[in-house]
């Protein structure tokens, strides 16, 4: 069965989802070295098209000291589903989320 699309709409899309990955292990690269604080990526989620679509437990495990156990209690304890992205956390969640990681650049 043949695409709906064309081969140069293929390769856009490609080149686009490129670029998102990208931005998104650059993102995580920063908050691993301390030069992005969480609630910096937070306050982006519902601007940034490639942030909103940023796994929370993937912003939580690019943190110095934060593996799979740990942020699963986090996200536990903020009462956020594992598989929610970014942009799906209302407010108090944000909020909550930055409250349980506290103090973290």
């Amino acid at each position: 069965m043949s695409s709906p699309l064309d081969e140069d709409a293929r390769a856009l899309g490609r080149e686009r989802a490129l670029a998102a990955r990208r931005e998104r292990a650059s993102i995580k690269r920063e908050l691993r070295e301390g030069s992005l604080s969480p609630a910096e990526v937070l306050a982006r989620r519902m601007d940034d098209p490639v942030v909103s679509r940023m796994k929370v437990t993937d912003l939580l495990e690019s943190l110095p000291g934060i593996g799979p156990a740990r942020a699963a209690q986090v996200l536990d304890r903020c009462h956020i589903s594992p598989t929610r992205r970014l942009r799906g956390l209302g407010d108090h969640q944000a909020a909550a989320l930055v409250e349980c990681i506290g103090g973290r650049p």
